[in-house]
């Protein structure tokens, strides 16, 4: 996606309309006279000669992967902030073991730093409303598949725990031990964490609170679609977190969330803020300074919650994520 911030700040694809892909994706490889192929989700089958090795990865599908067991060689996308520190999106991936190819602008990649890392496969995310893969537009894709085929794995329209099992599943299929003891006990770690989760959800809603999950830049005001979000959708639908649904999403940008002016910030009643925690959205001290948003109660309290958008889609990333958000909101409720 060619995203600009006005676009698609809150979108979980920069977490996430849940429009429908094909259903074949995350199948398990064939293996035929030695060759290694995959069915992904956009319905394209990738063959290689031999299980690929050689892996170059969007930093969120790379640190899915690595979590699961799969070694990564090259990431493109955010990988490290400014002050040095590794973008949330990047997971747990250390910028010093991969190498990063990533472009000059948006969705663009180094060709010549791909082709140096001799890949087998590429594997990025895949946005139904968007053309392209994650962080890779098309006319790039194009260059890049004449050094390696590519790899698109659902990111909407479905559950996270869906999503989390694709990234399992390719992960299996590129030779990683996904039912080893560590990855079990990140799977354990993952649903403890989405009963406390659960827990909240329940007090909440008895205490008649709601959350709202928002974003800002200096132009606009955003309040974000739960169910656009796997995350999200999964907070609200399965764990019954309480998470407002805006009212007139922008359908223009895939109704990922409502766009409003400043002046409406307090739209929504809330209390508590679940804010984009992404380096192109406000953070909360920065969107006090307008007026409008410092009156609410919820930003006039200081309850607010950060939302780890576009996070690696694992069990091990996603038990920390839901572990954090618990202790915010816990916090926020005292």
């Amino acid at each position: 996606m060619r995203h600009s911030i006005r676009a698609a700040v809150l979108a979980a694809v920069p977490l996430l309309a849940l429009g429908t892909l094909s259903a074949c994706g995350s199948s398990q490889p064939e293996q035929t006279g030695g060759g290694w192929t995959y069915t992904d989700d956009r319905g394209i089958t990738v063959s290689r000669p031999e299980r690929p090795q050689q892996v170059v990865a969007q930093v969120s599908a790379g640190a899915a992967l690595q979590d699961f067991g799969v070694e990564i060689a090259g990431t493109f996308g955010p990988l490290v902030r400014d002050d040095g520190s590794v973008e949330p999106e990047a997971g747990g991936l250390d910028p010093r073991q991969v190498v990063d190819v990533t472009g000059a602008g948006y969705g663009e990649v180094n060709l010549e730093r791909l082709a140096s890392l001799h890949p087998d496969l590429l594997v990025s995310g895949k946005y139904a409303e968007y053309p392209g893969l994650w962080h890779l537009v098309e006319d790039q894709e194009q260059k890049v598949v004449e050094i390696v085929p590519t790899l698109g794995v659902q990111q909407s329209g479905i559950a996270l725990p869906e999503a989390i099992g694709k990234y399992r599943e390719l992960a299996r299929a590129l030779g990683a031990d996904v039912d080893s003891p560590a990855v079990e006990a990140d799977e354990q770690a993952f649903h403890a964490a989405a009963g406390r989760l659960r827990d909240i959800g329940t007090r909440m809603k008895a205490e008649g609170k709601s959350i709202l999950a928002v974003g800002g830049t200096e132009q606009e005001f955003f309040v974000v679609v739960p169910a656009r979000n796997p995350d999200l959708a999964y907070y609200v639908e399965e764990l019954g977190l309480p998470i407002t649904t805006p009212r007139n999403p922008d359908q223009a940008g895939g109704g990922y969330f409502e766009r409003l002016s400043w002046e409406k910030a307090g739209a929504y009643p809330a209390d508590v803020y679940l804010w984009d925690a992404r380096s192109a959205s406000m953070p909360p001290q920065q969107m006090k300074q307008n007026p409008v948003f410092a009156a609410t109660p919820a930003a006039a309290a200081g309850r607010f919650a950060a939302w780890e958008a576009v996070a690696p889609m694992s069990f091990s990333s996603y038990a920390g994520i839901m572990n954090r958000l618990a202790d915010q909101l816990e916090a926020n409720l005292a």
